[in-house]
């Protein structure tokens, strides 16, 4: 019998510091009214009382594991998406299996940026579906302001810090991961974060160094704004859709702006597209993430519903995947 994927919980968090952009114009030149002008950003969380990436993770995975009823042990499989984890090993999930105490899933990371949900939904699927395992946690979890330069205002004010989880169970009657497209261009320019160098001769002050965030902006919206929108468009037309047979969008949260161009290119009204990049800020592989579990927890009724959830980011690293309730 063929196998299918349900989403069983989704929840995320955030760290409990919001930080304002008369905060942020206090130590950089901005201005409040800049800053929502050119990004639609008006607040975001930092995490400043000793949570990491791996912390922020493991509380939406618990609120997820919560809502489900579902016991750690029997978790299969832990994905974690991320691009700034707690080391460049152990891989942050292994942490996180540690301390949900799910001590017979394995565990990994992954790193496509801001495509980094879709990507890992993606890959549990296929786990799930192989018939080979019962249940994974997707985590997208990111502390983006340990690698922000906050000289650097063209990138530090987008920019916050939070988790999203799902958890995906097999099930032999549902099944809501219904299409999926995904690309990579191979551009390692455009974005790049924690970039490390090889030594170029032997010497005992060679200690291991990494560069803060970086983003070419204007390439970066172009690319958001032209490239992804026609990526929607031909992957709804490979699944047989049109735009207007989708009942939600959830996008990368880059920016407000960004959002609404998308919906002005796909000729859908904003009210179809879920964003939370007001108060939350560009919260990389997690926006997609947390914006899902808002979703799922509002008193919205999703069956017989249609989900489209596009990521876009560093790589560049983009696609789509369609959920069907």
């Amino acid at each position: 019998m063929t196998m299918g994927t349900k989403i069983l919980a989704a929840q995320h968090y955030v760290p409990n510091t919001v930080v304002t952009n008369n905060q942020l114009a206090e130590v950089m030149e901005t201005n409040d009214e800049w800053i929502v002008a050119h990004t639609g950003i008006k607040t975001r969380h930092f995490s400043m009382n000793g949570e990491n990436t791996s912390d922020l993770a493991t509380k939406a995975a618990q609120k997820t594991l919560a809502q489900a009823n579902y016991a750690a042990k029997d978790v299969d499989l832990i994905i974690i998406s991320t691009i700034t984890p707690d080391a460049q090993t152990p891989a942050t999930a292994a942490i996180v299996q540690a301390k949900l105490g799910a001590t017979n899933a394995w565990a990994y990371d992954i790193s496509t940026a801001c495509a980094g949900f879709v990507f890992a939904l993606s890959t549990a699927d296929k786990f799930i579906k192989s018939g080979m395992y019962k249940s994974a946690l997707v985590i997208s979890a990111e502390v983006n302001t340990k690698m922000m330069d906050f000289t650097d205002r063209t990138a530090a004010v987008f920019f916050g810090d939070g988790a999203g989880a799902a958890l995906l169970v097999a099930d032999e009657q549902v099944n809501n991961i219904y299409a999926e497209s995904l690309h990579t261009m191979g551009d390692g320019e455009t974005i790049h974060s924690g970039r490390t160098y090889p030594i170029t001769e032997i010497k005992t002050s060679n200690y291991p160094k990494t560069d803060a965030f970086f983003q070419e902006g204007r390439s970066v919206f172009e690319f958001a704004t032209t490239t992804v929108p026609t990526h929607i468009q031909e992957f709804l037309t490979n699944a047989k859709l049109k735009a207007e047979d989708i009942d939600y969008f959830i996008t990368h949260q880059a920016n407000l702006r960004i959002i609404e161009k998308i919906a002005i290119e796909l000729e859908q009204p904003m009210t179809k597209f879920c964003h939370n990049v007001e108060y939350y800020g560009n919260t990389s592989s997690a926006g997609i993430a947390m914006a899902f579990a808002e979703l799922w927890n509002q008193n919205v009724d999703l069956k017989g519903k249609k989900l489209v959830l596009t990521g876009f980011g560093a790589g560049l690293s983009y696609g789509s995947i369609l959920l069907e309730f």
